[in-house]
């Protein structure tokens, strides 16, 4: 049995209220352990992700209570790619939280940061549905407090209206739990892959609505029209550093979609038999459409940020509607491009704040660092919207060439082209107001303040990663097509959970 594999989960649980009691008015120090504990969390990620790579999977039993009666932790290809995305991820936006002074500006910043990695991280390792379900509502909790951080009415009412949906989405997620639970007695994911496949076709009522309903559960969190309302108000209203980190968070919904509906409802299963095509496939086409769009029609730079989050959620879901290992490595590529895509613009359009005082998209004095921001603002928007040479580019072509054998596929073709040339109109038209047309506007007396260096080091390192994910484009594409493998073979993860407690399930000689 792996012990690592708990640690992901149980450090940040640890450093959370060490800042709390230890260090709770001591910014300094909070900050040089929230620093480290993520510095920390990276190592780790890195070193299952090495010890994952050849396909084993490593299994954790809390209390060494077997499966499927006692809580387990599974780490596979990519369950450990995303812990190791968000923990990177996570370093960056602390650094600009940090450089900005954002987590200065409230109480228990940095507490909250490390309960909101728990909470990620537990999601996407656990190898239970409840479990599951108790992590979201960790990351509900702490995502609630991140948001509110440093006050104001705004913010505020985003952030109700955020914990209201969420809320919705939990109260379907336990209608969800207790229909499995009461037609399978069991809410293990490898059990259930097992128990859900003998269900006989007179019996598959229950099932069906689980399904159904854990499907709505995900598509809330992963903010699918028509049920991405709560996102945009949430996401712009919230301080920059933790829309940042939220990048992440519609992730988890996707991550979820991929875990449930390849393990446990996979596309050939008769109970499941037109979920993915008849109902997932066209919301995922309607919010990339819904998301440029919004782009194009915003008025604020933060809401522009947030509907391209909309619209890149929806470029991942069109993958994965495809449920065919071609289609989830595309997604997979393109889910790591679109977080730290997403997260980049949110900190540049905080930098935006810092020089100009708002964020309408209106001509006005230019701003403080306008050069070095404007660069930063036109990778992050290449990337975006899919131009390239960025990975944006490189994820859509995949995205594009997976869908050949999809019967929507002339509709995948013209959403995603029609939608990219929006996009490219929206970013231009923001761009040219904020950086070009500032030069014409007569500035004023006061001095703009420009934004601290340690900020532009935090965004710049995430474009630097950008570049890697291009760069490494072939190496990463090779990997994703490994992950969908896997997925799409579960026995090995099925056994390590079941059948062989406490070892690593190693792939066969054809998975390499």
């Amino acid at each position: 049995m792996s012990h690592w594999i708990i640690a992901p989960v149980v450090l940040p649980a640890m450093v959370a209220p060490f800042i709390v009691l230890a260090a709770r008015y001591h910014i300094g120090i909070q900050r040089a352990f929230s620093v480290a504990g993520v510095l920390a969390l990276i190592a780790v990620a890195l070193g299952l992700a090495v010890q994952v790579a050849d396909g084993s999977v490593v299994l954790y039993q809390l209390g060494d209570w077997a499966a499927p009666f006692g809580i387990v932790l599974v780490g596979d290809r990519l369950s450990t790619l995303m812990v190791l995305l968000t923990a990177v991820l996570a370093l960056f936006v602390l650094l600009y939280a940090i450089g900005s002074g954002w987590d200065d500006r409230g109480r228990h910043f940095h507490a909250l940061f490390q309960f909101q990695l728990m909470g990620i991280m537990g999601a996407f390792l656990t190898g239970d549905l409840f479990n599951m379900f108790v992590f979201f509502e960790v990351l509900l909790i702490a995502s609630y407090g991140l948001m509110i951080h440093a006050g104001g009415n705004a913010r505020l009412r985003a952030g109700v209206q955020y914990v209201l949906f969420n809320l919705i989405g939990s109260t379907l997620f336990l209608f969800a739990l207790g229909s499995i639970y009461a037609e399978t007695g069991t809410l293990n994911m490898a059990d259930l892959a097992n128990r859900v496949a003998l269900i006989g076709p007179e019996d598959t009522v229950g099932i069906r609505v689980a399904a159904v309903l854990l499907l709505l559960v995900f598509a809330i969190k992963a903010a699918l029209v028509p049920l991405h309302f709560w996102l945009p108000s949430s996401y712009a209203e919230a301080p920059a550093p933790i829309a940042a980190l939220f990048a992440i968070m519609t992730k988890v919904g996707a991550y979820a979609i991929i875990r449930v509906y390849t393990l446990i409802f996979p596309p050939e299963l008769s109970v499941t038999q037109g979920l993915h095509d008849v109902w997932l496939q066209p919301a995922a086409l309607l919010s990339v459409a819904v998301g440029m769009v919004g782009v194009l029609a915003a008025k604020r730079l933060d809401r522009l940020v947030a509907f391209s989050v909309i619209g890149s959620m929806g470029m991942v879901m069109i993958a994965i509607a495809l449920f065919t290992p071609q289609g989830i490595a595309a997604a997979l590529y393109y889910i790591v491009h679109s977080t730290l895509a997403g997260a980049t613009l949110f900190l540049i359009s905080d930098l935006v704040r810092t020089g100009r005082g708002n964020l309408v998209l209106t001509p006005q004095p230019a701003i403080a660092g306008n050069a070095l921001t404007a660069a930063l603002f036109f990778a992050g928007a290449i990337a975006m919207a899919g131009l390239p040479p960025l990975s944006g580019f490189i994820g859509k072509l995949l995205v594009l060439q997976a869908s050949y054998s999809s019967d929507l596929m002339v509709w995948i073709w013209v959403v995603v082209l029609g939608s990219s040339l929006i996009s490219i109109v929206g970013f231009a038209r923001a761009g040219s107001i904020l950086f070009w047309k500032a030069h014409s506007v007569t500035p004023t007396e006061d001095a703009p303040t420009r934004p601290a260096a340690l900020s532009y080091v935090a965004v710049g390192g995430l474009v630097t990663l950008l570049i890697a994910h291009t760069v490494f484009a072939g190496q990463m594409h090779g990997y994703s097509t490994k992950m969908a493998a896997q997925l799409f073979g579960p026995e090995p993860y099925i056994s390590t959970v079941l059948d062989t407690p406490g070892k690593l399930s190693k792939p066969s000689k054809e998975e390499h």
